[in-house]
């Protein structure tokens, strides 16, 4: 469900664009040196940005940014970061579709690609606009690092089914798999505020990590 539109969003944005991004090709091959880190993970489609902030905070020397198209969901990320985070050093957001990572990213750049709850798109028409299509798995393949992964996390067991397949179709590999990841403690990996409704309503967080299958 989206979000209502917040009339305070884009003024907010644009007030806050040295940390909210909304085309940053300046910025293409930089990310490491402006976040001051060697690793650089990337989450697309943060939402109100509770997974981006909190990992932020918990791995100081990882660099992290956040992407999301919808600017009322990016600024309340946004104002959450600059009003309830301290730490802004090692993070940057980017308001705008994740069809142009290319333009953003160097090949090899990134080293970890989140995808959390992303939308499923349901209706067999519109499975190419899914994040895990293989319209953008040719990208994330291009732009992930040798030893890069991506770390999806869904509610949607279909989304998950068809997102194993479309992974493998597309020289990628499972590394690790689970069909109830809450079961146990991943103190590790931060919960999104949409996770946590799943997880009070006991339903199970399909998770999978893949990684790109690249020629030595």
């Amino acid at each position: 469900m989206r979000m209502r539109k917040k009339k305070w969003a884009d003024p907010y944005l644009q007030d806050h664009d040295d940390f909210c991004f909304s085309n940053p090709i300046d910025l293409k091959g930089k990310w490491k040196t402006l976040l001051n880190t060697k690793e650089l993970h990337v989450e697309i489609g943060c939402g109100k940005g509770d997974y981006f902030n909190e990992m932020a905070l918990a791995y100081p020397n990882t660099g992290w940014v956040a992407i999301e198209k919808d600017h009322s969901a990016a600024a309340v990320a946004c104002k959450k970061s600059i009003e309830e985070y301290e730490n802004l050093q090692n993070k940057r957001m980017i308001v705008n579709d994740a069809s142009n990572l290319m333009d953003w990213f160097e090949e090899g750049e990134i080293d970890v690609i989140h995808l959390n709850f992303s939308d499923p798109w349901p209706k067999k028409y519109t499975h190419k606009r899914r994040l895990s299509s293989e319209k953008f798995l040719k990208m994330y393949y291009a732009l992930l690092s040798k030893n890069g992964y991506i770390q999806m996390k869904t509610d949607n067991k279909d989304l998950f089914e068809s997102s194993v397949l479309y992974f493998l179709e597309n020289q990628f590999q499972i590394t690790d798999i689970s069909v109830d990841y809450r079961r146990n403690k991943h103190e590790e990996d931060a919960i999104t505020e949409y996770e946590r409704r799943f997880m009070d309503l006991n339903q199970p967080i399909y998770f999978l990590i893949a990684k790109p299958i690249k020629n030595k």
